[in-house]
């Protein structure tokens, strides 16, 4: 049976708070993506079983409800009809979903945003560097020694050897910077005039960076080749340095391969002072000084400020993360809160790392944690789908647990295991426990970016690396079996009754085709009869009067709420025919200031016929002197020849 797409969107709108309660709106080709101005009015458990609601999770301040490619684009124009919400894109939704997010998600985003984009690079390349090492380690083989070995060993590292490259133009896409110079920036901080970051404390490095002959005697009267233990870095004269303003800020001459944070921000202050030039440098000569200033500025503080302060920031977090991930108590922490800075969206900062940890030592000991908290999600997420007897959780969770086990988790959280939490939890234990065993074992990674079973390409123990995942998913799945309860769906509540029915309400106005019942229950007031001297004339068009004897007002036709008065007590509905009706509650009662009116709708709504507008208190009108007529009015009557009155 086909999707009844605006029913869709219409029980989406009801269980989100309304169209007043979407601050932006997108979909993307498979979701419906929508920022909500507060949480606290939608009904999750009733939309996650909305007809055509595939599935739904939040993520990095977004509502993100899964419909289906084909489907959504037509349930997503069915919603900005019903709510009145402005069409947005993607990028927007982003914005304004960052601009509600903590602060300290604003803050680790960018790292993030950086990284997300170079993840194929980092990828392809180290699951290439896990084949090929894996070949050259096969026994009688020799391909280690071979041209094809140095070949692909060669591709296989380029992006790890260039990552400054490669993130410094990142960056300047995020941070908005010109992406050439941000290029600039990354190859100057891998210059071939500094000495290599990797293996700066090599005397022989350093004896190559002068020029010394390291297989004859060396300036410094020691023979390379008969003691090569006593040539120190120290003894060749140390680390050469440039000293452009004295003795005031030296500039060590190392390059930063293998770091990260010192790159993205001198590319942050790259783009800053670009963007500030581009602003008061004068058009003509713009073209060349900002470049110029631009490279020649952000040098200057990258190599004397920005590159030795945060490297050394960076070498310490480092080597803190590395002691963490070898005790493991600290590993078994990581591995439980792991998923939880997926859902913060924080987990890609994971990534500068174990890219130093690949710099430093050349084995990513982080890699095994995260597999084994993803593995513990897909170990979760399958329990529930077997386990489930609500089809359309089943539809979602076994495919969401096949994606984690690849390592990509946000389907199986944000889809099943959030949504039902206790999965969730049993996720965080069985993850806890296999990165417990995974610091034992002291295994690790060759690469980053890849987890769950595309591990096995990087892994330097597959058996191993095979024991933490069937702990991790074995251990989550059986925690899930025995916790996990389905609970039976929530139906949303029946809607009461419309206060009138707007079937057995007299057509009380003939404009062409349009017939218009009346929008109150009561006495029908002829227009000359209203007892106010202006609407009585037809000044602000045709209509009639109702002495009412119930206190509601209904939506007499499908329409838009094109006016709420601020004292309550009028309301605008324009058609798509071009009617534009004003129903006006009462003689002089604006003086009354909204006391005794409470509009059920507002400007933009969109309405039905039948639908509530208006409670009021006739009481009260009494009570204040005023008449109660309610007056309904075709404000532009004179635009249609054949309007006929019926009162």
């Amino acid at each position: 049976m086909a999707l009844d797409y605006r029913k869709c969107a219409q029980e989406i709108a009801d269980n989100i708070g309304g169209g007043s309660n979407v601050v932006s709106a997108a979909h993307c080709a498979t979701r419906l993506r929508l920022v909500i101005a507060d949480n606290s009015k939608v009904n999750k458990e009733v939309l996650e079983n909305v007809d055509g609601v595939k599935g739904m999770f939040e993520s990095n301040g977004q509502l993100q409800l899964i419909i289906g490619t084909g489907t959504v684009n037509k349930v997503y124009d069915e919603f900005l009809s019903i709510t009145g919400a402005s069409a947005a894109s993607k990028e927007d939704v982003k914005a304004a979903a960052a601009a509600q997010q903590p602060w300290y998600i604003r803050l680790l985003k960018p790292i993030g945003d950086v990284f997300v984009p170079i993840l194929p690079a980092i990828v392809a390349s180290g699951l290439m560097m896990g084949l090929v090492e894996a070949l050259a380690k096969i026994p009688g083989l020799g391909f280690g020694g071979t041209d094809w070995f140095a070949f692909l060993d060669t591709a296989a590292n380029t992006a790890f050897a260039y990552l400054p490259v490669i993130v410094a133009i990142s960056a300047a896409r995020v941070f908005g910077g010109n992406i050439f110079l941000g290029a600039v920036i990354g190859l100057l901080m891998i210059h071939a005039a500094f000495l290599n970051g990797w293996n700066v404390g090599s005397a022989e490095q350093v004896a190559k960076f002068f020029g010394i002959d390291v297989n004859g005697v060396s300036p410094y009267l020691y023979d390379w080749a008969a003691n090569p233990d006593n040539v120190t870095v120290a003894s060749l004269g140390g680390i050469p340095k440039w000293h452009l303003f004295g003795p005031i800020l030296p500039i060590n001459r190392v390059g930063y391969q293998g770091h990260v944070i010192p790159v993205m921000l001198a590319v942050l202050f790259m783009s800053k002072i670009e963007s500030w030039l581009h602003k008061h440098v004068p058009e003509m000569i713009d073209l060349f000084v900002t470049p110029l200033t631009t490279v020649l500025v952000t040098a200057l503080v990258t190599l004397t400020i920005i590159g030795p302060i945060f490297s050394t920031l960076e070498t310490i977090v480092l080597n803190g993360a590395e002691k963490l991930v070898a005790n493991p108590i600290g590993s078994c922490i990581m591995g439980a809160l792991y998923p939880c800075t997926v859902v913060m969206g924080l987990h890609h900062m994971y990534n500068v790392i174990e890219a130093g940890m690949l710099a430093s030592k050349g084995l990513n000991t982080w890699m095994p944690i995260a597999s084994a908290a993803n593995f513990a999600q897909f170990g979760a997420c399958l329990a529930v789908g077997l386990r489930s007897k609500n089809q359309k959780t089943k539809a979602v969770a076994i495919p969401s647990s096949m994606s984690a086990a690849l390592g990509i988790t946000e389907p199986a959280i944000f889809g099943v295991n959030m949504r039902f939490m206790k999965p969730f939890v049993g996720g965080m234990i069985g993850g806890a426990v296999g990165a417990l065993v995974a610091a034992f074992m002291g295994i690790g990674a060759s690469a980053y970016g890849v987890t769950g079973i595309p591990g096995y390409l990087t892994i330097n123990n597959a058996v191993l690396y095979t024991i933490v995942l069937a702990i991790s998913g074995g251990l989550a799945f059986f925690i899930t079996t025995v916790i996990f309860k389905e609970d039976e769906p929530k139906k949303a509540a029946p809607k009461a009754a419309p206060p009138i029915d707007i079937n057995t309400q007299p057509v009380v106005m003939e404009v062409g085709a349009d017939k218009v019942k009346s929008p109150a229950v009561g006495t029908l007031v002829p227009q000359e009869q209203i007892p106010d001297a202006t609407f009585a004339s037809g000044v602000l068009g045709a209509g009639l009067g109702i002495t009412p004897s119930k206190g509601v007002v209904v939506a007499p036709v499908d329409g838009t709420i094109s006016t709420v008065a601020e004292s309550k007590h009028a309301i605008g509905i324009s058609t798509d025919s071009g009617l534009e009706l004003l129903i006006h509650v009462g003689v002089d009662t604006v003086a009354m200031n909204g006391d005794g009116f409470s509009p059920a709708v507002a400007e933009g709504d969109t309405v039905k016929a039948g639908d509530l507008l208006l409670n009021f208190d006739i009481d009260k009108i009494h009570k204040a002197g005023y008449a109660d007529t309610v007056v309904f009015l075709l404000t532009n009557s004179d635009d249609f020849n054949d309007v006929k009155i019926n009162a």
